[in-house]
């Protein structure tokens, strides 16, 4: 079900287990041959083929929010970010604007790896601020993540970059035109190790000149279709776990 199509007695008249669910992704650089509201169209990819499923008339979806915490990525021209603090403050209300009304589960479906601090903060946030609330479920799932590392024939790296071959591969699956130059001639950005098992903060020129992470070269439009099939999947179900949860820890 998509909030935009429904009166506001039609989404009162819901089941208060509904599933709320947020798509959150974000509108910033990806490198020289990418274009920046990758993200945004690579989740809602996702979400259409997901609203294809059964589980979809089972669950509410809010529009996608394409702003997001991208503030490691304002060295380059074209990136636009909500600042961290404003970022969270934001998924709260989201959230909260639902709560108020009664709905106890609650789901965020992220596409860019910087909203991923900020949507478990807000998500801890909430948790307190509606502490008695034993029936609450908040959860927050970042597509990339829902199904495990994918088995496809051919495929290079193990793991999401940025503008690299997965991200590369579902734009060309979406509109090869939207890729700027030939695929082949984009360097490679290795991942490198950093400071691992520690966290280290950084900024995106601290890891890549131009502004991408992985092998792109390795791109294709296969590759993005099977790509597609396996986050939508598992996202899919991801949402069937929230509709089925009963009040406890597991789900």
């Amino acid at each position: 079900m998509d909030l935009t199509d429904l009166t506001w007695p039609a989404v009162a008249a819901l089941p208060r287990t509904t599933p709320v669910v947020f798509p959150v992704a974000a509108l910033e650089q990806h490198g020289r041959h990418m274009p920046v509201f990758t993200d945004s169209l690579l989740l809602g990819e996702v979400v259409r083929r997901v609203k294809l499923t059964p589980v979809a008339g089972r669950c509410l979806f809010a529009p996608l929010q394409w702003l997001g915490n991208s503030h490691h990525h304002c060295d380059f021209p074209g990136t636009l970010s909500a600042s961290p603090r404003v970022y969270l403050d934001l998924l709260k209300g989201l959230a909260n604007n639902f709560v108020a009304h009664g709905f106890t589960r609650v789901v965020f479906v992220n596409g860019h790896g910087g909203n991923t601090g900020p949507l478990q903060q807000a998500l801890f946030e909430l948790r307190q601020d509606h502490r008695t609330t034993r029936e609450l479920l908040l959860l927050s799932l970042t597509y990339w993540d829902a199904a495990g590392v994918p088995g496809i024939p051919g495929l290079v790296q193990t793991q999401m970059g940025h503008a690299c071959e997965w991200e590369t591969s579902m734009v060309l699956r979406l509109n090869p035109a939207l890729v700027a130059g030939p695929v082949k001639d984009v360097p490679e950005v290795p991942f490198g190790a950093g400071f691992a098992p520690g966290y280290r903060g950084w900024v995106m020129g601290d890891r890549s000149e131009p502004g991408h992470i992985g092998t792109p070269a390795a791109a294709t439009a296969e590759k993005g279709e099977a790509l597609f099939a396996h986050f939508s999947l598992g996202v899919s179900r991801f949402l069937e776990r929230a509709v089925a949860w009963e009040r406890g820890w597991d789900g």
